[in-house]
């Protein structure tokens, strides 16, 4: 079983991504948003934990009339130059109040954990070739932000008045 990081700690991942429908495997489940559309009915009697994958090119209200019923969301990056995840994070927590599971998957690195977390990150699959103790540290490479972000409701110079 891989691991990926959760809530700033390594952890098992316990899902297994699911592309094409068929069998549903005895397990947690991230199915394409394919699979979700033409056989929502099959994913949502599946008794274990589901969610979705959203490619860039997806947006998330393809699912804001179902996201009571996900445990997970999984926003793919498959570059690091395509920002598109960062504002459907923020759309997902903010706009539409998603409190589950918010995973990074695809191009996943220390270098973005931090900013992926500000935006409302809480689970991210790092690069298979990337050390997952070094990008641990990536969510800890500042120790504070000037912006107000999902993370962060206030700026720092509304922080520092408080």
């Amino acid at each position: 079983m891989p691991n990926i990081i959760k809530d700033g700690v390594i952890v098992d991942d316990t899902y297994q991504v699911v592309t094409e429908f068929d069998v549903l495997p005895n397990t947690d489940i991230i199915v394409s948003l394919t699979v979700w559309q033409n056989h929502k009915e099959a994913v949502l009697a599946h008794p274990h934990k589901k969610g979705v994958m959203l490619k860039p090119d997806q947006h998330p209200e393809a699912i804001v009339d179902s996201l009571t019923q996900l445990d997970v969301i999984a926003l793919d990056f498959p570059a690091f130059a395509d920002g598109r995840g960062y504002s459907y994070a923020v759309l997902l927590r903010q706009r539409y109040s998603f409190t589950g599971e918010l995973r990074a998957t695809g191009d996943v690195f220390k270098d973005n954990l931090f900013y992926l977390k500000r935006c409302g990150f809480n689970s991210f699959v790092v690069r298979a070739d990337k050390d997952l103790q070094v990008a641990l540290q990536g969510l800890t490479d500042f120790s504070d932000s000037y912006q107000a972000s999902i993370d962060e409701s206030l700026p720092l110079y509304r922080r520092r008045l408080a």
